[in-house]
């Protein structure tokens, strides 16, 4: 681990330093974004990083590896999409529109890292933010720029494709000895609250997210349909959080992920004018969603699937994440609308959301099938969910 994860680490930043070199220049400014930048760089390094702290023995890597994953992410990220639309001679410029991009697809990474909490090593995960962005930034560019489909809150290109992504890597390393539930696979009281600060800032911050690279016009729009969507989900999580518990009780587990499934379904459509009630429903029927994927499908993947995802990110992205694409696809039909010259459609949303998730599950089956060969070192059962080893 000492030299491996080094060596690997070093010669990969001496390569990103080497490419910015040859390739990146600054580009326009525009100063208006910033605050949007940095609200959604709180919720990438607090918000993910703080979400997945409820293991009781995981917090240190829970929050270290996704600050190492970020870091690392939002560099190669910002490559990648600058290789997909350099101008001529290959160079290509950074704003901060680039930086909040860079943030967007380092997502995809930090999701995918929740399928798997405790069950990988940070040689691992290197290996599959560095995999994972690639794939993200050609999927995304054949949704935005080939079948020209919108998704400015990326219910699509990052959350269900994040999901789907961790999934299929999860199922690639299944482990049949963690069939049965690891001791340390659960939270205590402090951890929890751990827990809740990351799902506070995800849910203040994500009206910014979703509406971060939305067009100026479309902005307060976008922003109105997220606050509300979010606000509906929320109320609705705890309805059905404390309907389904024989006593009546609320899960901290819901509280902490379902509350936000409503920000993620609505983002597809959230610069469209969809009214708030609607964007209300749809953040209400995100929340019922999850609470049921939490409570019903959870096990069943588990136990029939061989799909062990630690965090529930299916529940908390990947439904919702469907969820927008169907929304879009729902929206466009009813009441077709026109965004920078392109005719939105519901043929071109339903192919942007079949793309996203078959890109997605094939690329996270490659890469579970390279994250398992013996080179990069496996954690042992006896040593999953505990950060003591690193």
């Amino acid at each position: 681990m000492k030299f491996k994860f080094s060596a690997i680490a070093i010669l990969l930043e001496v390569i990103f330093i080497i490419l910015f070199g040859l390739f990146v220049d600054y580009g326009i400014e525009i100063n208006s974004l910033y605050p949007y930048f940095k609200d959604v760089h709180v919720m990438i390094f607090i918000g993910f990083g703080f979400l997945m702290t409820f293991l009781k023995k995981y917090g240190f890597s829970s929050v270290g590896i996704n600050m190492l994953i970020a870091a690392f992410g939002l560099q190669w990220g910002t490559l990648m999409q600058g290789f997909l639309h350099a101008t001529q001679g290959g160079k290509f410029s950074v704003s901060i529109k680039s930086m909040i991009n860079a943030d967007f697809s380092t997502a995809t990474a930090l999701i995918s890292f929740g399928a798997i909490l405790g069950k990988t090593n940070p040689v691992q995960m290197l290996i599959l933010t560095f995999l994972e962005i690639t794939v993200f930034a050609i999927n995304e560019h054949l949704v935005t720029e080939i079948f020209q489909a919108t998704d400015t809150g990326a219910s699509m290109t990052i959350h269900a494709f994040g999901a789907y992504f961790g999934l299929a890597v999860t199922l690639i390393l299944y482990r049949p000895g963690l069939k049965n539930k690891h001791k340390n696979e659960e939270s205590t009281y402090h951890s929890d609250i751990f827990a809740m600060i990351g799902t506070l800032f995800l849910w203040l911050f994500w009206p910014s997210f979703n509406s971060a690279i939305a067009a100026e016009d479309d902005k307060t729009k976008t922003i109105i349909n997220t606050y509300y969507a979010l606000a509906a989900c929320a109320v609705v999580t705890f309805a059905f959080s404390s309907l389904l518990d024989q006593r009546g009780k609320f899960s901290m587990v819901l509280i902490q992920n379902a509350t936000l499934a409503g920000g993620v379904a609505v983002g597809t459509c959230a610069d469209l004018k969809i009214y708030p009630f609607v964007a209300m429903c749809i953040g209400s029927l995100a929340g019922i969603i999850s609470v049921l994927g939490f409570h019903f499908l959870t096990p069943v993947l588990a136990s029939k699937l061989r799909i062990q995802d630690t965090c529930g990110v299916h529940n908390l992205h990947g439904l919702p994440g469907i969820l927008g694409g169907i929304a879009g696809i729902v929206v466009t039909a009813i009441q077709p609308e026109t965004k920078n010259g392109v005719q939105l459609t519901a043929s071109k949303q339903a192919a942007a959301l079949s793309s996203t998730i078959g890109i997605a599950l094939l690329g996270g089956a490659l890469t579970g099938a390279i994250l398992k060969l013996p080179i990069w070192g496996q954690v042992s059962n006896q040593n999953c969910f505990d950060d003591s080893a690193y």
